[in-house]
């Protein structure tokens, strides 16, 4: 019998000793839509970013304005809004609200492409933001409740190929398009599929038990919202994995937000040369990145409950010389390749961070509880990163108008150490809990 210190009613979690069970075709077809889906909620979002010097050049906004519409703006819709949509999910059919999200956001990304001035595209984007905000949460509890424990964080991490799938494909698509066409020809086209996508998942995806392939170990009744949230913030591992995880993100999406234009504006590239170099470098090094994660949490997990939190550690202790080289480099292709090494470590706490909250919480918790690490870890991310980054490079223009961005890139190296810290803190939190638990060897 296991002793805890906190008082979740739900023991997650296949015992070390146990083999988790094989899931079913059923899983695999439903984790892929479930992927395809997040492919196209991260190729949406990530267009802004893109495209970002035509869409400077023809609306004439500057990189502070950017950073606002694809941060702050975007953040306050987007991590507030999925709070009292994944409780409603947690209590509704979830492949209704991520149909519905889906379809929503789609629509407001071709609005992107129609926008005629600044204030169109902030409204535009932050709907984008309104609609995503049903996308993710609702997806990590379907998985979840399809994938046995023991074979989540594999499952997570294929689902989390999303954003390194949809960055490649609306760097490849959104600017061989934009270079052919126009910017707001790539953002109504790629939108466009979202719609036909809601429709397909509605069709192939099953809305699966909730909690049916995990281990109760106390009453499995319905968690209130109040409950769900109190039990949340109350619990020092979530809330250190939502921290360690938030102020990452104002590294990946300070600079992703303006990594293109970093590219184009100060090392010479073309959209063109976008469109290939720099999407094949997303893809290789994102993606792979974000799947050995989800494979290592799997493996050491079993045995070692801090591992959640040494992984990402670890991983951004070996992102830091690569970041440094890539915001040194003298050419863009010096750049692409040392920001191989970013795209694949930056990202290890992602699938670690959401592995540990869906496996420590019970089942009827868990959209809630996605939705509130993605509102701590995004509002900080999101609203944080390309928001600083704007800001300061209009800071630094007027005197360094060649490489503000640059400059602007150097000031998110200190919250690479933040975050470690914050991650070694959660290490320690993790193997108390363990050791309360039984489950250290």
């Amino acid at each position: 019998m296991q002793v805890t210190d906190h008082p979740p009613a739900f023991a997650a979690g296949t015992p070390a000793s146990a083999s988790p069970a094989t899931p079913t075709p059923r899983a695999w077809i439903a984790l892929g839509m479930l992927c395809f889906i997040y492919v196209l909620n991260f190729l949406d979002r990530s267009l802004l970013s893109i495209l970002a010097k035509p869409i400077e050049d023809t609306l004439h906004i500057t990189d502070g304005q950017l950073g606002l519409v694809s941060g702050l703006f975007f953040a306050i819709f987007y991590c507030f809004i999925s709070i009292p949509i994944g409780w409603f999910a947690d209590k509704t059919n979830r492949i209704w609200v991520l149909t519905a999200a889906c379809g929503i956001w789609s629509g407001a990304t071709m609005a992107c492409g129609l926008a005629a001035n600044y204030g169109q595209l902030a409204v535009a984007r932050m709907t984008v933001g309104f609609g995503e905000a049903g996308g993710v949460p609702p997806s990590y509890a379907i998985i979840s409740d399809y994938f046995p424990s023991g074979r989540r964080g594999t499952a997570l991490s294929v689902y989390n190929l999303g954003p390194p799938i949809g960055a490649a494909l609306g760097t490849a698509f959104g600017a061989s398009i934009a270079a052919v066409y126009s910017w707001r020809d790539a953002f109504i086209v790629l939108g466009s599929v979202g719609l036909f996508a809601a429709l397909a998942l509605r069709l192939i995806v099953r809305e699966p038990a909730r909690g049916g392939l995990d281990h109760h170990t106390a009453s499995s009744a319905s968690s209130g919202f109040r409950e769900t949230i109190g039990m949340f913030f109350s619990r020092p591992s979530l809330v250190l994995a939502a921290l360690g995880s938030g102020v990452t993100q104002i590294v990946t999406y300070g600079a992703g937000g303006f990594t293109t234009l970093f590219l184009m504006r100060e090392k010479g590239m073309t959209l063109e040369e976008v469109a290939l170099w720099s999407a094949l470098v997303v893809l290789v090094g994102m993606g792979g990145g974000i799947f050995l994660s989800g494979l290592a949490i799997d493996r050491f997990t079993r045995r070692w409950k801090q591992a959640y939190a040494l992984i990402p550690a670890i991983s951004l202790m070996i992102a830091i010389p690569f970041y440094i080289g890539f915001v040194w480099a003298p050419t863009w292709q010096l750049a692409l390749l040392f920001l191989l090494g970013p795209y694949c470590f930056n990202f290890f706490y992602l699938s670690s961070s959401v592995t540990m909250v869906q496996e420590e919480v019970r089942p009827d918790q868990r959209v809630t509880s996605g939705a509130l690490l993605l509102l701590v870890m995004n509002l900080m991310g999101m609203g944080i990163g390309p928001t600083f980054v704007g800001a300061a490079s209009d800071y630094f223009h007027a005197a360094h108008p060649h490489n503000s961005l640059q400059l602007a890139f150097w000031l998110l190296v200190p919250f690479y150490f933040v975050a470690i810290g914050i991650f070694l803190f959660l290490a320690r939190i993790l193997r108390k809990e363990a050791l309360l638990e039984g489950t250290v060897r």
